[in-house]
């Protein structure tokens, strides 16, 4: 007897691999696959302006990202609001208590991704929601509106033909660095309850269209990973939620990773994460005497492990990991 209804996965047409240069871009969902690869030791980038919702706000990002668009003094996106300095296109997490301070943040972040985005392999974005707060005195697309008057915004559902032109710019402008670039859309599965049942499902949808849009403009670049459709349908059940009923629970997001997985990772690179993976699980493991022998012992045979490792992909660093390793040895 099935208790579920499984979501058929697209077909594999492409390896990331860990020699792959990544950017991932979007809601706390693409962070969540983010902070996997990330700790896997994937060549990432995640969020360089922090969590965005918006197809606006990220395209704005990517084209920043890709051209190495640095902010200045005099950039109109920021702005003082209650004792911190923001930008309107950045999430929260860049304010600063001082401008020069903000600046150098942002700029960091913008030359980081744009060290990757300029010989890019794949770009996974995950879409939020397709309603924008426009600042009303500039035009401006708010990545995150910092509690700012809401007067100051207006709330506007884009249409299709907007989202799909600017993420058209963005393909094209990725194209003229790698012809060959992959990029993976998906559609948060968190629900924006707070625009209601109705408009979240109107936002939803046409978020959905403008992805089949955009894969039916460029067919041999553009690929649809179906997370919202999982958590959705095939875990539909609230213990696949967190406490608030919107977010999906740990226990979901690993089975949407698990699924990832197997699309767009070959049976060689999963065997690398399997051996990350074991380290740091070692790593990771809280001994009752960490002076003991057999402890001492346990640690060197995870410094072999990952010179093993290292042998077998000299690109991978694992910098960390040993340093960690050495510094439970000289305790």
């Amino acid at each position: 007897m099935n208790f579920t209804t499984p979501v058929e996965l697209p077909k594999k047409v492409f390896d990331i691999t860990h020699e792959s240069r990544i950017i991932l871009a979007g809601s706390c969902f693409a962070g969540n696959i983010g902070s996997r690869l990330k700790e896997r030791k994937f060549n990432i980038d995640v969020n360089p302006f922090g969590v965005l919702y918006n197809p606006l706000s990220i395209a704005t990002m990517l084209k920043r990202v890709a051209n190495d668009e640095r902010f200045t003094i005099s950039s109109p996106e920021l702005f003082e609001h209650n004792g911190l300095w923001h930008s309107i296109l950045h999430h929260s997490d860049f304010s600063r208590g001082r401008k020069d301070e903000l600046l150098e943040c942002l700029n960091k972040r913008v030359e980081r991704a744009h060290n990757i985005a300029k010989e890019c392999d794949a770009i996974f974005i995950t879409f939020g929601t397709a309603y924008t707060y426009i600042m009303n005195n500039t035009g401006t697309v708010a990545g995150n509106c910092h509690k700012l008057p809401g007067k100051m915004f207006t709330r506007r559902l884009l249409s299709i033909k907007e989202i799909v032109s600017e993420l058209s710019e963005v393909i094209n402008l990725y194209k003229s660095l790698n012809e060959k670039i992959k990029f993976i859309f998906t559609v948060s599965p968190i629900r924006h309850l707070r625009d209601g049942a109705h408009d979240n499902q109107k936002s939803k949808s046409t978020l959905l269209l403008a992805i089949d849009e955009i894969m039916q403009t460029f067919p041999d670049n553009t690929f649809y990973f179906p997370a919202y459709e999982i958590v959705l349908d095939e875990l539909r059940d609230y213990r696949y939620y967190a406490d608030d009923m919107v977010h999906p629970s740990n226990m979901a997001i690993e089975y949407i990773w698990e699924s990832f997985g197997k699309c767009y990772l070959s049976d060689r690179t999963i065997a690398v994460c399997n051996d990350i993976e074991e380290i740091i699980r070692g790593l990771n493991h809280r001994p009752f005497d960490a002076t003991s022998e057999g402890y001492k012992c346990f640690v060197n045979n995870l410094l072999n492990k990952i010179s093993s490792i290292k042998e077998r992909h000299p690109h991978l660093d694992l910098e960390k990991e040993i340093k960690q390793c050495n510094t439970l040895l000289n305790k």
